[in-house]
């Protein structure tokens, strides 16, 4: 799941991020209104967290702006801000949570979950699946066959992006950007490594193998796949 963090203060927002790749999220930064607006009508976000006292357009406009262009994602306001009539103000703006700095990173992660929990629309949304693999989104679970896999944060985000797009070819750039937030460098194996564990946990004793290797290309996930 992708979250956008819209935050000027560059401590609390590489903080937040960096908390919330750890919990297994993809994370985009953005340091200003405009930036902020910008993504969250141009990308498709899970949820957006988002500062009140922003440069260039506060956090009021916003969230105006969000919902003015038929967004509907939840948005939670993170602000010092801490007066009855900012919350009341944020949540008739359309805000769906409001938390007060200073905060525990462990209340906004609970907030962050149930937010999502409460935004999805349907159990497609919490679930996905391709053949006998199914991931939980919300319990960041993996099961294939009934059987639990375990994975790492990043193992999970590579396994949902895969899943997200499956049967399309994703090239090493693309997955180095949505996973690990980094432009791709063709000497590093991070990638290679990453996928050669991941289908060792999803695929190794299956008869059915899910996660190919498109030579010169990239990879895929798709119910037909074989080595």
């Amino acid at each position: 799941m992708k979250i956008l963090i819209v935050e000027d203060e560059s401590k609390t927002g590489n903080y937040l991020k960096q908390g919330l790749v750890e919990a297994g999220f993809v994370v985009d930064l953005t340091r200003n209104g405009e930036d902020g607006l910008h993504c969250a009508l141009t990308e498709a976000y899970a949820l957006v967290i988002l500062d009140v006292m922003l440069p260039k357009l506060d956090g009021w406009k916003v969230l105006q702006g969000i919902r003015n262009a038929g967004k509907d994602m939840p948005v939670l306001f993170l602000t010092a801000r801490d007066q009855v009539e900012d919350r009341v103000h944020g949540l008739e703006l359309g805000a769906d949570d409001y938390l007060v700095k200073p905060f525990a990173f462990s209340e906004l992660l609970a907030r962050v979950r149930s937010l999502l929990r409460r935004g999805s629309k349907s159990k497609e949304s919490e679930f996905m699946q391709v053949a006998d693999l199914e991931l939980d989104l919300m319990r960041r679970r993996v099961t294939r066959s009934g059987k639990r896999i375990d994975l790492t944060a990043k193992e999970f985000a590579l396994l949902e992006l895969l899943l997200r797009r499956k049967g399309e070819v994703l090239p090493r750039s693309l997955i180095a950007s949505q996973v690990w937030d980094m432009n791709f460098d063709s000497d590093t194996n991070v990638i290679e490594v990453a996928v050669r564990r991941l289908r060792s946990k999803v695929d190794e004793g299956f008869d059915r193998k899910l996660i190919r290797t498109v030579r010169g290309m990239g990879y895929v996930l798709e119910d037909s796949a074989c080595d």
